[in-house]
């Protein structure tokens, strides 16, 4: 099979995958795609099928917009780009593969920036709106991981370092009116939690639809919110790490973000349920426990015993967020949870959004097996797609509200990548995962095997998995096999620097690389370095690996 696979591999021609291109900046697009080298091939011809499906729809979402540059679109009914979403965690998904277009799309934000420091909170061809802030993903850790991927082009750091910085201190000017120190949501929007029970009986846009303005009248608010918070204390870690990248002190955006985490812990987080809350103006909780927590642990919050906690009493009980197709946009068991995914909603339903910002959580814990809890039955539901819509039900996995939403097309890519393919990281790093779909839907098989591609600096790397081995090949040349189950981690060039488990079982078998052969056992969640080109050790204790609880 792995020969068959590779041959499927390698004869793939994207263009003819894609058929006619619908507008003039599409050829660019697509040709900066192939620069990347990347392409998928599988057993299954359905599978393979929806990959290129999504593709020609990642197109239709790239659009020039404010210029003749074109930027990423959210998609489906969502004509524009939104800084919560399309200019955030969309566009550092997006930056693996078209970098051009994602860095456009930051750099459209700091270009539409107003004098005061707010940043639009969507453009789109009608100009930009500044009506209310819509944070969720940080954009200096989006920024960051770009210009750590693509060339460490300074002079973009340091323009989108000046907007942030500038929109840092709008956000301490305007949106800490009680003085916590926290970030206060004056709207529903303010959040892009449309219609959940999070924001009953608050307005969906600020006072007078002007950002600065809360609701003189309104009986709750301001809130204090967790997840905005949360990203202002995020963002200034990854501040500081650019203000030292620019030759300039971190220390005082290191101060703000501790000065931000304290006020989350002491505003809103509630010791007794281990949960984190909306403050309201009356010191009350708002005890809806929804996909706040996800959102707040994304950003880099709590060590890793913290983060255990969460998984076991919420992220994977399948009595709060753990879904069949996770994860829920509020508990299932809180009354007010409604599971229909028809209509914009994160009242319930299963979003894209949620589930492209979770890798981060999972992964900065190094809870790499746990995740694939949540990639296996995703990519059962990604197999039978064909709109690739806003929501899933989690119940049944059907698509629910819009169409060709960029989330969730690039949900699929990424999923795609982590779990079968070859995936550059910030860090310098390759990740070879070797990993196949499972049939978690009525038996249905996804795929027995799978290749994979990608050009990093000139060099092709090609990965085969099967059900028994993965093979990694450099410029043609077979340069590792490792048994499945397990994450192969190189630099750049490929030179191998570690093996993961990526399984719950431990994964034994041979392992072979640049003439050495090693017997190994993986436990899940395990690490194993390659020391000095010859010798594999443990490179920690034991992490174990957390099942989900009920």
């Amino acid at each position: 099979m792995r020969e068959a696979l590779l041959s499927k591999l390698r004869g793939i021609r994207t263009e003819e995958r894609i058929g006619t291109l619908k507008k003039e900046s599409d050829g660019p697009v697509l040709a900066e795609w192939n620069q990347s080298g990347v392409k998928f091939a599988a057993s299954s011809d359905k599978l393979e099928g929806v990959y290129y499906e999504a593709l020609r729809k990642l197109l239709d979402c790239v659009v020039p917009t404010g210029g003749e540059k074109p930027i990423l679109h959210e998609g489906g009914i969502y004509l524009g780009c939104w800084l919560e979403s399309t200019g955030t965690i969309n566009a550092e998904l997006l930056s693996r593969f078209i970098p051009s277009v994602s860095q456009s799309t930051y750099e459209l934000f700091a270009d539409y920036q107003r004098e005061d420091g707010l940043m639009p909170y969507k453009l789109t061809e009608s100009g930009p709106s500044y009506r209310q802030i819509q944070l969720v993903t940080p954009l200096a850790r989006s920024v960051w991981n770009h210009y750590q991927l693509n060339g460490q082009d300074k002079t973009f750091l340091r323009k989108m370092y000046t907007a942030m910085q500038k929109y840092d201190d709008w956000l301490h000017t305007y949106r800490n009116t009680r003085g916590t120190n926290g970030v206060e949501a004056f709207c529903t929007f303010d959040t892009g939690h449309d219609l959940s029970p999070r924001f009953w009986h608050v307005p969906d846009t600020p006072h007078g639809n002007d950002a600065r303005n809360c609701n003189p009248d309104s009986p709750i608010l301001p809130f204090v919110a967790p997840d905005l918070t949360a990203n202002v204390y995020c963002q200034r870690v990854y501040l500081a790490r650019i203000a030292e990248e620019l030759e300039e002190s971190g220390e005082p955006w290191r101060e703000k973000a501790e000065m931000s985490l304290n006020s989350l812990f002491q505003f809103c987080f509630d010791e007794r349920d281990q949960f984190f809350y909306d403050l309201d103006k009356n010191d009350e909780h708002v005890r809806v426990q929804s996909d706040v927590l996800l959102r707040v642990l994304a950003c880099e919050v709590g060590d890793r015993a913290f983060f255990d906690q969460a998984l076991r009493k919420y992220l994977l009980n399948t009595r709060k967020f753990f879904a069949k197709y996770p994860f829920t946009s509020i508990a299932m068991d809180d009354p007010r949870f409604d599971p229909f995914s028809s209509y914009n909603s994160w009242a319930g339903p299963s979003n894209f959004l949620s589930l492209i910002r979770a890798p981060h959580a999972f992964e900065h814990h190094g809870r790499f097996v746990e995740l694939t809890y949540v990639l296996y039955p995703l990519m059962a539901a990604f197999h039978k797609m064909t709109r690739f819509a806003q929501a899933l039900s989690p119940w049944t996995g059907e698509e629910g509200f819009t169409e060709t939403y960029s989330p969730a097309i690039l949900c699929m890519l990424d999923y795609i990548e982590r779990l079968s393919g070859i995936m550059p990281r910030p860090e310098d790093e390759l990740w070879f995962t070797g990993l196949l779909p499972y049939a978690v839907d009525h038996g249905e098989v996804i795929a027995d095997g799978t290749a994979y591609s990608r050009i990093i600096n000139g060099v092709t790397f090609e990965l085969v998995n099967t059900r028994d081995e993965s093979v990694v090949y450099r410029d043609g040349v077979v340069t590792l096999l490792f048994p499945n189950g397990l994450r192969a981690v190189t630099d750049r060039q490929g030179k191998l620097k570690s093996l993961i488990g990526m399984t719950v079982r431990t994964v034994e078998g041979v392992i072979s690389y640049e003439g050495h052969e090693w017997h190994v056992a993986v436990k899940g969640n395990e690490r194993i370095d390659l020391v000095n080109g010859f010798e594999l050790i443990k490179h920690a204790a034991d992490l174990g690996v957390i099942a989900p609880t009920y």
